[in-house]
């Protein structure tokens, strides 16, 4: 054991039914940092049993994708057809796990569900995020390639193109998910994100719905709308961009008339909170038919657009999971956002609780 998980060891056997949290506390560490450190004693077998694991109430939880992103940064003008001298990065994704990290770094406690393989990339994953994301639910999978994805970014930051390898969230199934009931039924809220499998959103929902558990989802992109079920009772909320609805809707979504016809709609279907994101026109927001427009914040030197949407996401729902008003909580997701686009992380590391305020009050 290293000397930290020698002070996890000490403190435990000292009392074994302190929660997480008032071991992480005493600890000086994160909480999500700590139970992925009980978990390598267990598996380790440096402590037997979980006597001192009390139900975790009010975490949130993530199911979807985790992966490592690429990005190639095309140097001067895009030419198509020939090579382009480029810069390349490579950093940690996947929109389930971007929500969770930045939801992490707001303070939650969050852990992620989704399927990972047992390789490099996997590895990259967990080590770059267990200091926010507890990895407890993640499932390991053989002869499969953890997911990625590979961006092609011009030179002002904006997407040329993008490649995505996410076949094994097809092994995401409700089977899985059914594995982690006790633990999803004592969550404050359950995000998910349409790299899952139809059937399994459909699954999530409907434990949602029985055990009035608040439920997000989250799309991914347009092609993978066909993952979002028809009926959509007891969706709390559902974020998506315009190609996203127009894709749902099957209809036109390029004006200001068509983003409330767009929203209106979406609320008809059951969604209790829907926010159609507009890029530089800002938001569209509904909720019971009173929908109202949120304009976007002017953000000067974009050096990346790569996770602002995911840190829109985080910042709407930390707010509105922590009794911010609808408003309040568009407009942190609004600087999240704009704060993400002038940095070349997907999640920036200076994302604090404190900060997150601190920027609101200086606009």
């Amino acid at each position: 054991m290293n000397e930290k998980e020698k002070l996890v060891f000490q403190l435990i056997k000292k009392n074994p039914y302190l929660s997480q949290q008032e071991m992480a506390e005493q600890l000086g560490m994160s909480r999500p940092a700590l139970a992925n450190m009980i978990s390598s004693l267990i598996k380790r077998g440096e402590i037997i049993g979980r006597a001192y694991v009390l139900p975790e109430k009010n975490q949130l939880i993530t199911i979807g994708g985790a992966n490592v992103d690429r990005k190639f940064t095309i140097e001067g003008t895009t030419q198509l057809g020939t090579s382009n001298p480029s810069s390349v990065s490579e950093s940690v994704g996947g929109v389930a796990r971007n929500i969770a990290e930045n939801l992490g770094r707001l303070g939650n406690f969050v852990s992620l569900l989704t399927t990972l393989g047992e390789d490099h990339d996997g590895l990259l994953i967990e080590q770059s995020s267990n200091a926010y994301i507890n990895f407890d639910l993640a499932q390991k999978i053989k002869e499969e390639s953890t997911g990625s994805y590979t961006a092609i970014l011009d030179h002002t930051g904006e997407l040329v193109i993008a490649m995505a390898n996410m076949s094994i969230y097809d092994k995401l199934t409700p089977s899985v998910i059914q594995q982690y009931e006790a633990t999803l039924q004592n969550a404050s809220c359950i995000i998910i994100d349409l790299n899952c499998p139809l059937e399994t959103v459909q699954f999530v929902k409907d434990f949602a719905a029985q055990r009035n558990i608040t439920l997000a989802i989250i799309p991914v992109s347009s092609p993978k709308m066909s993952r979002m079920p028809q009926d959509l009772q007891g969706v709390n909320y559902l974020i998506c961009n315009r190609d996203e609805a127009a894709t749902y809707l099957q209809q036109e979504v390029e004006t200001f008339e068509h983003y409330e016809q767009a929203v209106q709609k979406l609320l008809e279907k059951g969604v209790e909170y829907v926010l159609l994101t507009l890029g530089d026109q800002g938001v569209m927001a509904g909720h019971a038919s009173n929908i109202t427009h949120y304009k976007a914040i002017v953000t000067k030197e974009i050096v990346d657009v790569t996770g602002a949407g995911d840190a829109f996401v985080s910042a709407f729902l930390h707010g509105m999971l922590n009794n911010e008003t609808l408003e309040e909580s568009v407009q942190l997701g609004l600087i999240n956002a704009s704060k993400t686009l002038q940095s070349d992380k997907t999640v920036r590391t200076d994302l604090t609780k404190e900060n997150l305020t601190n920027w609101r009050n200086s606009k």
